[in-house]
């Protein structure tokens, strides 16, 4: 629920870019801290904004206003009849505020309307409140799971452990 803010969900704007490349580079600096690791997302990480506009594939990409200012984005990856909600990011300040809700209640019926059979997100694990946040708005259907190895050689990286799948003890 969208607490006394007037918030407006609307198409990107090339004029939107400073700010979509600010959201991007908080996005990342999440990542970051939730992974202890300064060197995500490159030296200038807000640029990868600039890569995300240039898909193809991306339908969109929305972006939340609140009195003019840009303070949330939204975009949908598509491929056939699936597609993917990426990124769902809100300005730290107007977290938990329902702005994360409206966009992605906005990028679901955009979805309906390309006829989008299976919509994902695909948060980080180490994410929660982006996990909690997600199965809260529905998506709380486990599809595909990413597996990987670290090798790294010189990796200080703390995997965390605590998840299981198919009694199967995974670090994440």
């Amino acid at each position: 629920m969208v607490m006394n803010m007037n918030i407006k969900i609307r198409k990107y704007k090339p004029s939107d870019i400073i700010a979509c490349r600010c959201l991007w580079a908080e996005l990342t600096q999440k990542h970051r801290d939730i992974y202890d690791d300064q060197t995500i997302g490159g030296e200038n990480p807000g640029s990868n904004f600039d890569l995300y506009i240039k898909k193809k594939n991306l339908h969109g990409p929305w972006v939340a206003t609140f009195d003019s200012q840009v303070i949330g984005l939204t975009g949908l990856l598509v491929e056939g009849e699936e597609a993917d909600v990426e990124p769902a990011v809100v300005s730290k300040q107007y977290r938990n505020q329902g702005v994360g809700t409206a966009l992605v209640k906005y990028a679901i019926q955009k979805a309906k309307k390309l006829g989008i059979r299976f919509l994902s997100a695909k948060p980080v694990v180490r994410n929660v409140e982006a996990m909690s946040f997600l199965i809260k708005e529905g998506f709380n259907i486990t599809g595909q799971i990413e597996l990987f190895q670290d090798l790294s050689t010189n990796t200080e990286r703390d995997w965390k452990t605590g998840i299981k799948i198919h009694d199967k003890n995974l670090k994440y």
